[in-house]
Protein backbone atom coordinates (compact mmCIF):
# COMPACT_ATOMS: atom_id res chain seq x y z
CA UNK A 1 0.00 0.00 0.00
CA UNK A 2 1.16 3.09 -0.99
CA UNK A 3 0.56 6.46 1.11
CA UNK A 4 -0.09 10.06 0.11
CA UNK A 5 0.95 12.52 2.17
CA UNK A 6 0.50 16.26 1.43
CA UNK A 7 2.68 19.41 3.15
CA UNK A 8 1.92 23.15 3.47
CA UNK A 9 3.99 25.79 2.18
CA UNK A 10 4.39 27.44 5.30
CA UNK A 11 5.38 25.61 8.72
CA UNK A 12 6.40 22.75 6.82
CA UNK A 13 8.90 21.30 9.09
CA UNK A 14 6.27 20.57 11.63
CA UNK A 15 4.09 19.57 9.30
CA UNK A 16 6.62 16.82 8.24
CA UNK A 17 7.74 16.21 11.95
CA UNK A 18 3.89 15.53 12.48
CA UNK A 19 3.68 13.07 9.23
CA UNK A 20 7.11 11.48 9.99
CA UNK A 21 6.28 10.41 13.67
CA UNK A 22 3.29 9.04 12.72
CA UNK A 23 4.16 6.98 9.79
CA UNK A 24 6.71 5.37 12.03
CA UNK A 25 4.77 5.18 14.41
CA UNK A 26 2.69 2.94 12.48
CA UNK A 27 5.81 0.78 11.15
CA UNK A 28 5.84 2.19 7.78
CA UNK A 29 8.59 1.63 5.21
CA UNK A 30 9.71 4.36 3.39
CA UNK A 31 9.13 2.69 -0.37
CA UNK A 32 5.29 3.16 1.07
CA UNK A 33 5.38 6.55 1.20
CA UNK A 34 4.75 9.20 -1.56
CA UNK A 35 5.70 12.64 -0.23
CA UNK A 36 4.64 14.59 -3.51
CA UNK A 37 0.93 13.84 -2.25
CA UNK A 38 -1.57 13.46 -5.22
CA UNK A 39 1.60 13.53 -7.65
CA UNK A 40 2.45 9.51 -7.18
CA UNK A 41 2.70 6.97 -9.97
CA UNK A 42 0.07 4.63 -8.44
CA UNK A 43 -3.25 4.95 -6.39
CA UNK A 44 -2.79 6.43 -2.65
CA UNK A 45 -3.96 6.57 0.38
CA UNK A 46 -3.31 9.13 3.29
CA UNK A 47 -1.50 8.39 6.91
CA UNK A 48 -3.31 6.40 9.26
CA UNK A 49 -4.82 8.24 12.07
CA UNK A 50 -2.25 8.75 14.74
CA UNK A 51 -3.84 6.88 17.31
CA UNK A 52 -5.00 4.33 15.50
CA UNK A 53 -2.01 1.93 16.52
CA UNK A 54 0.29 1.37 19.29
CA UNK A 55 3.37 3.96 18.60
CA UNK A 56 7.05 2.63 18.24
CA UNK A 57 8.35 4.64 20.47
CA UNK A 58 12.28 5.57 20.06
CA UNK A 59 14.50 9.16 21.03
CA UNK A 60 15.58 10.59 18.06
CA UNK A 61 18.65 12.02 18.74
CA UNK A 62 19.23 16.11 18.91
CA UNK A 63 21.19 16.21 16.23
CA UNK A 64 18.74 14.78 13.61
CA UNK A 65 16.56 17.67 14.43
CA UNK A 66 19.20 20.20 14.01
CA UNK A 67 20.17 18.52 10.68
CA UNK A 68 16.46 18.32 9.50
CA UNK A 69 15.67 21.67 10.55
CA UNK A 70 18.06 22.95 7.92
CA UNK A 71 17.67 20.27 5.15
CA UNK A 72 13.93 20.42 5.14
CA UNK A 73 14.45 23.93 3.41
CA UNK A 74 16.30 23.14 0.82
CA UNK A 75 14.29 23.55 -3.08
CA UNK A 76 15.36 19.50 -3.76
CA UNK A 77 11.72 17.07 -3.97
CA UNK A 78 13.23 14.93 -2.97
CA UNK A 79 14.20 16.19 0.69
CA UNK A 80 11.21 14.76 2.77
CA UNK A 81 11.86 11.37 1.70
CA UNK A 82 15.72 11.50 3.00
CA UNK A 83 14.95 12.66 5.68
CA UNK A 84 12.50 10.05 6.65
CA UNK A 85 14.90 7.75 5.09
CA UNK A 86 17.34 8.74 7.67
CA UNK A 87 14.54 8.33 10.71
CA UNK A 88 13.49 4.92 9.44
CA UNK A 89 17.72 3.88 9.99
CA UNK A 90 17.52 5.56 13.29
CA UNK A 91 14.65 4.02 14.39
CA UNK A 92 16.02 0.21 13.75
CA UNK A 93 19.75 1.35 14.78
CA UNK A 94 21.40 0.62 11.01
CA UNK A 95 24.35 2.71 11.21
CA UNK A 96 24.45 6.22 11.22
CA UNK A 97 22.36 8.09 8.66
CA UNK A 98 23.48 11.60 9.98
CA UNK A 99 27.55 11.09 9.75
CA UNK A 100 28.92 12.69 6.30
CA UNK A 101 30.51 9.36 6.55
CA UNK A 102 27.24 7.41 5.61
CA UNK A 103 26.17 8.27 1.80
CA UNK A 104 22.77 9.16 2.94
CA UNK A 105 24.45 11.39 5.60
CA UNK A 106 26.77 13.11 3.44
CA UNK A 107 24.04 13.97 0.85
CA UNK A 108 22.27 15.40 3.80
CA UNK A 109 24.70 17.46 5.15
CA UNK A 110 25.53 18.61 1.91
CA UNK A 111 22.05 20.11 1.63
CA UNK A 112 22.06 21.56 5.28
CA UNK A 113 25.34 23.58 3.83
CA UNK A 114 23.50 24.87 0.24
CA UNK A 115 20.64 26.10 3.35
CA UNK A 116 22.96 27.92 5.23
CA UNK A 117 24.60 29.19 2.48
CA UNK A 118 21.53 30.60 1.29
CA UNK A 119 20.49 31.91 4.51
CA UNK A 120 23.65 33.80 4.42
CA UNK A 121 23.38 35.32 0.74
CA UNK A 122 19.73 36.21 2.07
CA UNK A 123 21.14 38.48 4.86
CA UNK A 124 23.91 39.36 2.68
CA UNK A 125 22.04 41.05 -0.21
CA UNK A 126 18.49 42.35 0.75
CA UNK A 127 18.34 45.49 0.03
CA UNK A 128 15.50 47.45 1.73
CA UNK A 129 13.76 50.27 0.18
CA UNK A 130 11.23 53.04 1.62
CA UNK A 131 7.89 52.54 0.97
CA UNK A 132 4.70 54.77 1.99
CA UNK A 133 3.80 53.21 5.53
CA UNK A 134 1.23 53.99 8.45
CA UNK A 135 1.48 55.56 11.36
CA UNK A 136 4.19 56.27 13.44
CA UNK A 137 6.41 53.43 12.13
CA UNK A 138 8.55 53.09 9.16
CA UNK A 139 8.00 50.58 6.04
CA UNK A 140 10.52 49.53 3.65
CA UNK A 141 9.93 46.11 1.00
CA UNK A 142 12.66 44.30 -0.58
CA UNK A 143 12.80 41.77 -3.52
CA UNK A 144 15.09 38.60 -3.05
CA UNK A 145 15.34 35.49 -5.18
CA UNK A 146 16.50 32.55 -2.83
CA UNK A 147 17.59 29.40 -4.30
CA UNK A 148 15.78 27.01 -1.42
CA UNK A 149 13.58 27.85 0.41
CA UNK A 150 15.00 29.65 2.73
CA UNK A 151 12.33 32.33 3.49
CA UNK A 152 10.85 31.05 6.70
CA UNK A 153 14.13 30.64 8.52
CA UNK A 154 16.03 33.64 6.60
CA UNK A 155 13.39 36.07 8.27
CA UNK A 156 14.20 35.57 11.77
CA UNK A 157 17.27 37.34 11.21
CA UNK A 158 14.99 40.51 10.07
CA UNK A 159 13.05 40.12 13.16
CA UNK A 160 15.50 40.81 15.25
CA UNK A 161 17.44 43.75 13.70
CA UNK A 162 14.79 45.73 12.34
CA UNK A 163 11.97 45.28 15.36
CA UNK A 164 11.29 48.90 15.13
CA UNK A 165 9.94 49.19 11.66
CA UNK A 166 7.46 47.36 9.25
CA UNK A 167 8.67 45.69 6.21
CA UNK A 168 8.22 42.86 3.67
CA UNK A 169 10.77 40.59 1.91
CA UNK A 170 9.04 39.08 -1.42
CA UNK A 171 9.82 36.60 -3.02
CA UNK A 172 9.03 34.49 -6.33
CA UNK A 173 7.47 31.70 -3.77
CA UNK A 174 6.32 33.42 -0.35
CA UNK A 175 6.65 36.92 0.74
CA UNK A 176 7.36 37.90 4.47
CA UNK A 177 5.42 40.64 5.95
CA UNK A 178 6.35 42.02 9.55
CA UNK A 179 3.84 44.80 10.28
CA UNK A 180 3.41 46.08 14.26
CA UNK A 181 5.63 43.38 16.21
CA UNK A 182 4.11 40.34 14.38
CA UNK A 183 5.13 38.64 11.45
CA UNK A 184 3.24 36.81 8.56
CA UNK A 185 4.09 34.67 5.64
CA UNK A 186 1.68 34.84 2.43
CA UNK A 187 1.77 33.59 -1.02
CA UNK A 188 4.98 34.55 -3.39
CA UNK A 189 4.69 36.14 -6.54
CA UNK A 190 6.39 38.62 -9.51
CA UNK A 191 8.59 41.36 -8.30
CA UNK A 192 7.07 44.11 -7.51
CA UNK A 193 7.93 47.56 -8.47
CA UNK A 194 9.78 49.24 -5.90
CA UNK A 195 9.95 53.14 -5.75
CA UNK A 196 14.07 54.36 -6.12
CA UNK A 197 15.49 55.15 -2.56
CA UNK A 198 17.69 58.32 -1.69
CA UNK A 199 19.45 56.05 0.60
CA UNK A 200 20.71 53.94 -2.17
CA UNK A 201 22.98 56.88 -3.52
CA UNK A 202 24.19 57.14 -0.04
CA UNK A 203 25.59 53.66 -0.26
CA UNK A 204 26.68 53.62 -3.97
CA UNK A 205 28.94 56.62 -2.83
CA UNK A 206 30.23 55.01 0.54
CA UNK A 207 30.77 51.58 -1.39
CA UNK A 208 32.73 53.51 -4.25
CA UNK A 209 34.88 54.79 -1.68
CA UNK A 210 35.63 52.11 0.38
CA UNK A 211 36.59 50.08 -3.24
CA UNK A 212 40.27 49.19 -2.88
CA UNK A 213 41.13 48.62 -6.64
CA UNK A 214 44.52 47.35 -5.83
CA UNK A 215 42.89 44.17 -4.07
CA UNK A 216 40.73 42.89 -6.78
CA UNK A 217 40.37 39.31 -6.70
CA UNK A 218 37.28 38.81 -9.42
CA UNK A 219 37.13 34.86 -8.71
CA UNK A 220 37.21 35.73 -4.47
CA UNK A 221 34.51 38.75 -4.55
CA UNK A 222 32.18 36.33 -7.28
CA UNK A 223 32.03 33.71 -5.06
CA UNK A 224 31.27 35.51 -1.74
CA UNK A 225 28.75 38.19 -4.01
CA UNK A 226 27.61 35.68 -7.14
CA UNK A 227 26.72 37.26 -10.16
CA UNK A 228 23.08 36.26 -9.82
CA UNK A 229 22.54 38.54 -7.10
CA UNK A 230 23.63 41.73 -8.79
CA UNK A 231 20.53 42.50 -10.69
CA UNK A 232 19.05 43.98 -7.13
CA UNK A 233 22.12 44.93 -5.46
CA UNK A 234 22.62 48.77 -6.19
CA UNK A 235 26.30 48.86 -5.76
CA UNK A 236 27.17 46.00 -8.37
CA UNK A 237 25.85 48.39 -11.04
CA UNK A 238 29.17 50.82 -9.81
CA UNK A 239 31.38 47.91 -10.63
CA UNK A 240 32.20 46.88 -13.88
CA UNK A 241 33.20 50.85 -14.03
CA UNK A 242 35.49 50.71 -10.66
CA UNK A 243 37.44 48.33 -12.53
CA UNK A 244 37.91 49.57 -15.78
CA UNK A 245 39.44 52.24 -13.86
CA UNK A 246 41.65 49.87 -11.52
CA UNK A 247 44.72 50.44 -12.71
CA UNK A 248 44.48 54.37 -12.90
CA UNK A 249 43.36 54.45 -10.14
CA UNK A 250 45.92 52.56 -8.25
CA UNK A 251 48.45 54.23 -9.58
CA UNK A 252 46.76 57.64 -7.87
CA UNK A 253 46.68 55.93 -4.72
CA UNK A 254 50.37 55.39 -4.79
CA UNK A 255 50.77 58.94 -6.04
CA UNK A 256 48.42 60.24 -3.03
CA UNK A 257 50.21 57.59 -0.26
CA UNK A 258 52.15 59.60 2.56
CA UNK A 259 55.60 59.64 3.15
CA UNK A 260 55.80 60.63 7.28
CA UNK A 261 53.82 58.71 9.36
CA UNK A 262 51.22 60.31 11.66
CA UNK A 263 52.11 61.01 15.28
CA UNK A 264 51.52 57.73 17.84
CA UNK A 265 52.10 55.58 15.02
CA UNK A 266 55.24 53.64 16.22
CA UNK A 267 55.46 50.80 17.91
CA UNK A 268 55.12 51.60 21.89
CA UNK A 269 58.59 49.70 22.49
CA UNK A 270 59.89 52.08 19.72
CA UNK A 271 58.82 55.64 21.42
CA UNK A 272 59.41 54.78 25.00
CA UNK A 273 63.10 53.54 24.21
CA UNK A 274 63.64 57.02 22.16
CA UNK A 275 62.58 58.87 25.78
CA UNK A 276 65.29 56.52 27.77
CA UNK A 277 68.84 56.86 28.80
CA UNK A 278 71.12 55.42 26.57
CA UNK A 279 73.04 52.18 27.75
CA UNK A 280 76.15 51.56 27.89
CA UNK A 281 77.89 49.08 25.79
CA UNK A 282 79.20 46.69 28.86
CA UNK A 283 77.39 46.97 31.85
CA UNK A 284 79.86 47.49 34.60
CA UNK A 285 77.07 47.83 37.55
CA UNK A 286 73.78 46.09 37.99
CA UNK A 287 72.26 49.83 37.55
CA UNK A 288 73.40 49.81 34.47
CA UNK A 289 72.36 46.16 33.52
CA UNK A 290 68.75 47.06 34.61
CA UNK A 291 68.81 50.70 32.67
CA UNK A 292 70.66 48.33 29.40
CA UNK A 293 67.74 45.17 29.46
CA UNK A 294 65.08 47.90 28.69
CA UNK A 295 66.65 48.63 25.04
CA UNK A 296 66.70 44.89 24.20
CA UNK A 297 65.40 43.80 20.75
CA UNK A 298 67.66 40.56 20.49
CA UNK A 299 64.17 39.11 19.86
CA UNK A 300 60.41 39.67 19.41
CA UNK A 301 58.79 39.70 22.32
CA UNK A 302 59.54 43.56 23.25
CA UNK A 303 57.63 44.34 20.42
CA UNK A 304 54.35 43.36 22.52
CA UNK A 305 55.38 43.48 25.85
CA UNK A 306 54.78 46.58 28.17
CA UNK A 307 58.58 46.82 29.54
CA UNK A 308 61.80 44.65 30.34
CA UNK A 309 61.29 42.96 34.29
CA UNK A 310 64.92 43.08 35.46
CA UNK A 311 65.33 40.96 38.84
CA UNK A 312 64.92 42.71 42.57
CA UNK A 313 66.23 41.66 46.14
CA UNK A 314 69.23 41.72 47.78
CA UNK A 315 72.39 42.29 45.16
CA UNK A 316 74.19 39.48 47.11
CA UNK A 317 71.99 37.15 48.35
CA UNK A 318 73.62 33.96 48.74
CA UNK A 319 70.06 32.68 47.03
CA UNK A 320 69.04 33.42 43.83
CA UNK A 321 65.88 32.24 42.39
CA UNK A 322 64.93 32.07 38.67
CA UNK A 323 61.82 31.78 37.00
CA UNK A 324 61.03 31.31 33.23
CA UNK A 325 59.03 34.44 32.10
CA UNK A 326 57.52 37.49 33.98
CA UNK A 327 53.67 37.22 34.80
CA UNK A 328 50.81 39.22 33.22
CA UNK A 329 51.05 41.48 36.54
CA UNK A 330 55.12 41.63 36.58
CA UNK A 331 54.47 43.06 32.89
CA UNK A 332 52.26 45.71 33.74
CA UNK A 333 53.88 46.54 37.39
CA UNK A 334 57.53 46.26 36.08
CA UNK A 335 58.70 44.06 39.45
CA UNK A 336 59.27 40.21 39.13
CA UNK A 337 57.09 37.46 41.11
CA UNK A 338 54.29 39.82 41.92
CA UNK A 339 51.70 38.03 40.00
CA UNK A 340 49.91 34.72 41.43
CA UNK A 341 53.02 32.41 40.54
CA UNK A 342 55.32 34.59 41.93
CA UNK A 343 53.12 35.67 45.41
CA UNK A 344 53.07 32.10 45.67
CA UNK A 345 56.44 31.87 45.88
CA UNK A 346 57.14 35.00 48.45
CA UNK A 347 54.27 33.37 50.71
CA UNK A 348 56.98 30.09 50.85
CA UNK A 349 59.64 32.28 51.55
CA UNK A 350 57.70 34.30 54.43
CA UNK A 351 55.74 30.99 56.01
CA UNK A 352 59.73 29.64 55.99
CA UNK A 353 60.66 32.41 58.02
CA UNK A 354 62.67 34.81 54.99
CA UNK A 355 62.57 38.19 54.04
CA UNK A 356 62.30 38.22 50.17
CA UNK A 357 63.47 41.25 50.16
CA UNK A 358 66.83 38.99 50.98
CA UNK A 359 67.08 37.01 47.98
CA UNK A 360 67.74 37.81 44.53
CA UNK A 361 64.58 37.30 42.11
CA UNK A 362 64.76 37.13 38.54
CA UNK A 363 63.39 35.73 35.36
CA UNK A 364 65.16 33.86 32.81
CA UNK A 365 63.77 35.54 29.69
CA UNK A 366 62.69 40.00 30.46
CA UNK A 367 59.58 40.23 28.54
CA UNK A 368 56.30 38.65 28.98
CA UNK A 369 55.24 36.10 26.02
CA UNK A 370 51.53 36.19 25.63
CA UNK A 371 48.59 36.00 23.25
CA UNK A 372 45.52 38.01 23.55
CA UNK A 373 42.47 36.79 23.83
CA UNK A 374 39.14 39.14 23.84
CA UNK A 375 40.57 41.41 27.06
CA UNK A 376 43.09 39.00 28.45
CA UNK A 377 46.60 38.49 27.72
CA UNK A 378 46.98 34.54 28.01
CA UNK A 379 50.57 33.23 29.06
CA UNK A 380 53.18 31.47 26.31
CA UNK A 381 55.96 29.54 26.45
CA UNK A 382 58.90 31.26 25.27
CA UNK A 383 60.32 29.15 22.33
CA UNK A 384 64.22 27.95 22.62
CA UNK A 385 65.51 31.01 20.44
CA UNK A 386 63.98 33.37 22.78
CA UNK A 387 65.45 32.05 25.86
CA UNK A 388 68.92 31.82 24.58
CA UNK A 389 68.54 35.32 23.43
CA UNK A 390 67.99 36.55 26.84
CA UNK A 391 70.23 34.19 28.43
CA UNK A 392 73.36 36.94 28.40
CA UNK A 393 71.02 39.28 30.77
CA UNK A 394 70.74 36.46 33.32
CA UNK A 395 74.74 35.29 33.37
CA UNK A 396 74.99 39.41 33.89
CA UNK A 397 72.79 38.71 37.11
CA UNK A 398 74.79 35.70 38.08
CA UNK A 399 77.94 37.81 38.10
CA UNK A 400 77.22 40.58 39.81
CA UNK A 401 75.37 38.69 42.47
CA UNK A 402 77.37 35.55 43.09
CA UNK A 403 74.65 33.33 44.98
CA UNK A 404 75.50 30.02 46.18
CA UNK A 405 73.02 28.76 44.94
CA UNK A 406 70.36 28.72 42.72
CA UNK A 407 66.59 27.56 42.50
CA UNK A 408 64.99 27.13 38.86
CA UNK A 409 61.59 27.07 38.82
CA UNK A 410 60.33 25.21 35.42
CA UNK A 411 61.76 23.70 32.17
CA UNK A 412 62.53 27.15 30.71
CA UNK A 413 64.77 28.45 34.05
CA UNK A 414 66.35 24.56 33.97
CA UNK A 415 67.57 25.02 30.52
CA UNK A 416 68.46 28.97 30.51
CA UNK A 417 70.83 28.01 33.60
CA UNK A 418 72.14 24.39 32.09
CA UNK A 419 71.43 24.56 28.88
CA UNK A 420 69.72 21.11 28.90
CA UNK A 421 66.04 20.83 27.77
CA UNK A 422 65.26 17.55 29.06
CA UNK A 423 62.19 17.03 31.02
CA UNK A 424 61.76 18.46 34.40
CA UNK A 425 59.76 15.79 35.60
CA UNK A 426 62.98 13.59 35.64
CA UNK A 427 65.07 16.18 36.91
CA UNK A 428 63.04 17.73 39.82
CA UNK A 429 65.10 17.73 43.56
CA UNK A 430 68.28 17.25 41.65
CA UNK A 431 71.32 19.61 41.55
CA UNK A 432 72.93 20.15 38.42
CA UNK A 433 75.82 22.89 37.41
CA UNK A 434 74.71 26.02 35.83
CA UNK A 435 75.89 29.03 34.46
CA UNK A 436 79.31 30.44 36.20
CA UNK A 437 79.41 27.20 37.80
CA UNK A 438 76.90 27.91 40.27
CA UNK A 439 74.85 24.82 41.66
CA UNK A 440 71.00 24.88 40.30
CA UNK A 441 68.57 23.01 41.98
CA UNK A 442 65.39 22.30 39.65
CA UNK A 443 61.83 22.35 40.78
CA UNK A 444 58.04 22.81 39.56
CA UNK A 445 56.87 26.25 38.79
CA UNK A 446 53.62 26.99 40.55
CA UNK A 447 52.55 26.79 36.93
CA UNK A 448 53.50 23.95 36.07
CA UNK A 449 51.70 22.65 39.94
CA UNK A 450 48.47 23.97 38.11
CA UNK A 451 48.15 21.90 35.29
CA UNK A 452 48.78 18.65 36.99
CA UNK A 453 45.65 16.32 37.09
CA UNK A 454 44.02 15.85 40.25
CA UNK A 455 44.04 17.77 43.93
CA UNK A 456 45.82 15.15 44.70
CA UNK A 457 48.56 15.49 42.87
CA UNK A 458 48.93 19.16 42.92
CA UNK A 459 49.41 19.00 46.70
CA UNK A 460 51.67 16.41 46.59
CA UNK A 461 53.43 19.08 43.59
CA UNK A 462 53.70 21.80 46.06
CA UNK A 463 54.94 19.53 49.02
CA UNK A 464 57.90 19.01 46.53
CA UNK A 465 58.18 23.09 45.75
CA UNK A 466 58.30 23.43 49.23
CA UNK A 467 60.96 20.56 50.21
CA UNK A 468 63.39 22.36 47.28
CA UNK A 469 62.83 25.79 48.25
CA UNK A 470 63.78 25.11 52.10
CA UNK A 471 66.25 23.06 51.42
CA UNK A 472 67.93 25.58 48.95
CA UNK A 473 67.45 27.86 52.24
CA UNK A 474 69.28 25.64 54.78
CA UNK A 475 72.39 26.34 52.32
CA UNK A 476 71.66 30.12 52.17
CA UNK A 477 71.67 29.81 56.39
CA UNK A 478 74.56 27.93 56.59
CA UNK A 479 76.24 30.87 54.30
CA UNK A 480 75.34 33.23 56.78
CA UNK A 481 78.30 35.01 58.88
CA UNK A 482 77.85 33.92 62.36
Amino acid sequence: MIYAVSLPDRGVFEAWRQAARNAISHDIAPDQIDWAGKEGLFPACPLPDAGSAPAAVFTVPQAFLRLAGSVIWHNAPERFALLYQALWRLSRREGNPISPADALGRRLNLMAKAVGRDIHKMHAFVRFREVPGHGDRRSFAAWFEPEHHTLEPGSRFFVKRFADMDWMIATPRLTACYEAGKLRFGPGGPQPDLPEDASEALWATYFANIFNPARVKLNAMQSEMPKKYWKNLPETRLIPDMLKDAEARVERMRAAGTSIARPGAAAISTRYRATMPKPVERPATMEEARLAVRHCHQCGLCEAATQAIWGEGNSKAALMIVAGQPEDKDDLSGRPFTGPDGQMVRDMLTEAAIDPAQIWMTHAVKHYKFTPQGKNRVPVAPDRDEILACRQWLALELAFVQPRIILALGEGAAFSLTGDDGPLSLRRGRTEKGLLGTPVLLSWHPADIAQMAGAARQKQARQELLADLLQCISFYQASLPA
